[in-house]
């Protein structure tokens, strides 16, 4: 108490210096106190604030957020910020170096957008033509790597950019260099950016996947073991007997590729009614989970660490999660099915594909934090649930306000004692530690 008093006297004589005709009140005092305070917690949140990709710095979907509430009040929790300047889009966020970071489409141009931790406008920068197709708008999450960021329009256009001014410093397009192809829902990967590379999965006839300098563009590797087209999946990027290996998803296939050289390591067919493969796989100690909706299902593939051969272990029509991912934890994956399939939310036992419970109820995009699931239905529901093998109950859930046309589909972030949901041009920031900001 005594360094509050000390800070109060403190400031009272700072007020009437910096104004003269201010009097030496202790009202001036605490008022400049609490702006003092203010500041301090932005400036601590924005040290805090670290989620530099799609699913987090160790791409998992998990925060490591302790001290967050376990129940919301009625009507949900408090609301920092409202910042309506996203543009059409289905992008996310990422956090890094006191910014938060989005992609959105403005009329026929796409534009990679930076806001400060108070929601507002820093910078937007083009990169390239929007998408008019199925389903118009963005569709990928900016990714942060010492200074730069990088993102992947819909269109196959993969540019870098000065985080801090959102100048471009180098292009690429998927298409003319490697003869990318993908479907009818056009190009969603959330590049990774690891050491000196970038990746991507171009689907194309002179790279399935490549691998490219993230200082300048240039290519460093590419793989032409399969002739596929991308699918809208962002990769994982694990070791599996010493090798690091990306390991995602083709329109036909879970794959494998060696990070170091671009090498096929090996192939699991993985063919869906729909072609829609969205969801990051999911690897722990040589098995990959893979799943896609439309009734695509999941299904669990071990990788022979000494051939490379693969061998499927299950497979499950009512697991087919869509596109709101699915959080891995202590040998239990938790997920939403998809509406034309399993239309409920599951946990199934990794490694014997026993499903614990399906639970009717519309999907979720997810993200876990401090022991509880966080949900976004795509018409704007928020939702905090218990989970465990056992258990599932919604503990608190909130409406979006006036949620638009363009449906949720962002996965949620908690970042920094924050929930942030995107719908439509709308990103929300809401306070889920209960502090005072």
């Amino acid at each position: 108490m005594k360094y509050v008093n000390y800070l109060v006297t403190t400031l009272a004589g700072l007020s009437a210096r910096l104004c003269p005709t201010a009097k030496r009140s202790a009202s001036t005092a605490v008022l400049l106190l609490g702006l003092f305070l203010g500041l301090v917690a932005v400036k601590a949140n924005e040290r805090t604030s670290f989620w530099p990709n799609f699913h987090g710095p160790n791409r998992d979907n998990i925060s490591r957020e302790t001290g967050l509430l376990s129940r919301w009040p009625d009507g949900g929790p408090k609301l920092i910020w409202k910042f309506s300047g996203c543009g059409r889009g289905y992008s996310g966020v990422s956090l890094a170096d006191g910014m938060i970071l989005t992609a959105g489409d403005f009329n026929d141009v796409e534009m990679v957008i930076a806001l400060d931790m108070n929601g507002c406008l820093l910078w937007k920068s083009p990169n390239g033509k929007s998408w008019t197709g199925p389903q118009p708008g963005s569709r990928t999450t900016p990714t942060y790597s010492e200074g730069v960021l990088y993102q992947m329009n819909p269109t196959g256009r993969l540019a870098a950019f000065h985080a801090r001014s959102g100048e471009e410093l180098w292009a690429v397009d998927l298409r003319e260099r490697f003869g990318a192809k993908y479907g009818i829902w056009a190009m969603s990967e959330n590049v990774i950016v690891e050491g000196d590379h970038v990746f991507c999965v171009p689907g194309g006839s002179k790279a399935l996947v490549a691998a490219l300098d993230k200082h300048t563009g240039e290519t460093v590797w590419t793989n032409t073991g399969l002739q596929e087209t991308a699918a809208y999946c962002t990769p994982a990027l694990v070791t599996h007997e010493g090798v690091d290996t990306l390991v995602t998803l083709t329109q036909k296939s879970v794959i494998g590729v060696d990070a170091r050289t671009g090498k096929l390591l090996w192939s699991h067919p993985h063919v869906t009614r729909r072609d829609q493969n969205i969801t990051t796989p999911v690897f722990s100690d040589g098995y990959v989970f893979a799943a896609s909706g439309h009734s695509g299902g999941g299904r669990l593939v071990k990788i022979n660490g000494e051939d490379n051969s693969t061998e499927e272990i299950w497979w499950k029509e009512e697991l087919d999660n869509c596109h709101g991912g699915v959080i891995f934890e202590d040998g239990y994956i938790y997920g939403s099915a998809c509406r034309k399939g399993g239309k409920g939310f599951f946990c199934v036992e990794f490694l014997t594909g026993d499903i614990r419970y399906l639970k009717k109820m519309e999907k979720l995009s997810l993200t876990c934090a401090d022991g509880m699931l966080y949900g976004l239905s795509q018409q704007g529901k928020v939702m905090l649930i218990e989970y465990g093998p056992d258990k599932f109950e919604i503990a608190s859930s909130f409406e979006l306000p006036k949620p638009g046309k363009m449906p949720a589909f962002a996965h949620p972030v908690v970042c920094g004692g924050r929930l942030y949901l995107r719908q439509g041009e709308n990103l929300f920031a809401y306070d889920v530690r209960g502090s005072r900001e």
